[in-house]
């Protein structure tokens, strides 16, 4: 199947009790069963729920991989990869991270004796430099959230490999519409799948998509025993989400594009970060490894204070202040007191991150629309 028709199509079938052919939500916490230890495949909703089962086996689809598993958000999801490492382990992560992840990373398990090198990773040698025989998990972020670098997924497998690491990329700003990492090398895919995936700002959730089947036996492990699962009210919302995800991104990726060629131009911007253009860093990259360049934005106004950013946030109407990202409304935010304010600032600005950069979730509204709500924000 193609990419379109999959996401209609792959990893869900109609219901077997009365044909629907949207998923039920399954909301029932236990499963009738005939004698002990003889049920149909379901005994208790945090082990398993079909609701559930269908969004895991849809995301698995959509990302060329075997198994997903679903959790309650994308912090869920990633702690549960967490469990896999052991005190004495090392993990190399990019040195602009998601404030969230940064903040599990180095609040939650590094007092557990488990440490980290955040490295800016769009070059390997830098990777490589710090690679260990006591290096067991390279964390991926492509593109990175809020500056946008690009990391060679396939690269950054080729160095796990040898390391004899797991590579876990985070492809939450992608989605598999733009990027496939399982087919570049990924042993684990992770998502937030409150962003793009749902894609309308109703729902938290996340998941990990794996090919391995011990992984998988050691992931559900941890999924079950710990507890971190999503309701099926929230996984059918997902499920409707990614029916059209395509059409969607599309338009992200369209209106994205017609919003950083505005901003580029702009007078008073001084900085437009977006992977498409052939200045940005790792561009060549980005065009080999995605299959268009998303509707994530970032930029700085020239001077590059503070005070003048949070005055254009003040001012949108159309791009929402608010938390997360790609839902089928724009959305602004100021990453130093938002996303990333977990991170401490000497160690934002030191990989790029300033101040009074401004980042936009652009949305599937009418561009021109957008372009008015920039220009009338910005003066």
């Amino acid at each position: 199947m193609k990419f379109a028709t999959k996401a209609i199509h792959a990893g869900v079938h109609p219901d077997p009790a009365t044909g629907a052919i949207m998923t039920p939500i399954y909301q029932t916490s236990t499963y009738v069963q005939t004698s002990p230890g003889q049920n149909k495949g379901f005994e208790y909703s945090r082990t398993h729920n079909p609701t559930r089962t269908q969004l895991q086996d849809a995301v698995a689809a959509l990302d060329n991989g075997k198994h997903g598993l679903a959790f309650a958000s994308g912090m869920a999801a990633i702690d549960c990869v967490m469990k896999l490492l052991a005190p004495g382990d090392e993990v190399i992560s990019t040195n602009d991270l998601y404030g969230g992840s940064y903040r599990l990373f180095t609040k939650v398990y590094e007092p557990l004796g488990i440490k980290f090198h955040f490295v800016p990773m769009h070059d390997m040698e830098a990777v490589r430099a710090v690679v260990s025989e006591k290096t067991k998990l390279i964390w991926v972020e492509t593109p990175t959230n809020p500056l946008l670098n690009i990391i060679d997924i396939a690269a950054a497998a080729a160095v796990a490999k040898e390391a004899g690491a797991l590579l876990a990329v985070d492809n939450t700003f992608s989605t598999p519409y733009l990027q496939t990492p399982m087919d570049l090398g990924a042993d684990i895919v992770m998502y937030s799948l409150t962003k793009y995936m749902a894609g309308h700002s109703d729902t938290v959730m996340g998941a990990l998509v794996v090919n391995d089947d011990q992984l998988l036996e050691r992931l559900s492990f941890y999924q079950n025993a710990c507890g971190g699962t999503p309701g099926p009210q929230d996984c059918f919302l997902v499920l409707r989400g990614l029916k059209t995800l395509h059409i969607r991104m599309q338009r992200h990726c369209e209106n994205g594009r017609a919003v950083a060629e505005y901003l580029r131009q702009h007078p008073k911007v001084e900085k437009v970060y977006w992977p498409g253009f052939e200045n940005h860093p790792n561009h060549a990259v980005a065009a080999r490894q995605m299959r268009d360049f998303g509707g994530m934005i970032s930029f700085v106004l020239k001077g590059d204070k503070q005070e003048d950013a949070i005055a254009v946030l003040e001012k949108f109407q159309y791009f929402t202040l608010a938390e997360s990202l790609g839902g089928v409304e724009s959305l602004s935010g100021h990453p130093a007191t938002m996303t990333h304010a977990s991170i401490p600032a000497e160690q934002r600005r030191k990989s790029g991150l300033s101040d009074s950069l401004i980042r936009l979730s652009v949305g599937i509204e009418d561009a021109e629309d957008l372009i008015e709500d920039l220009a009338q924000a910005i003066g």
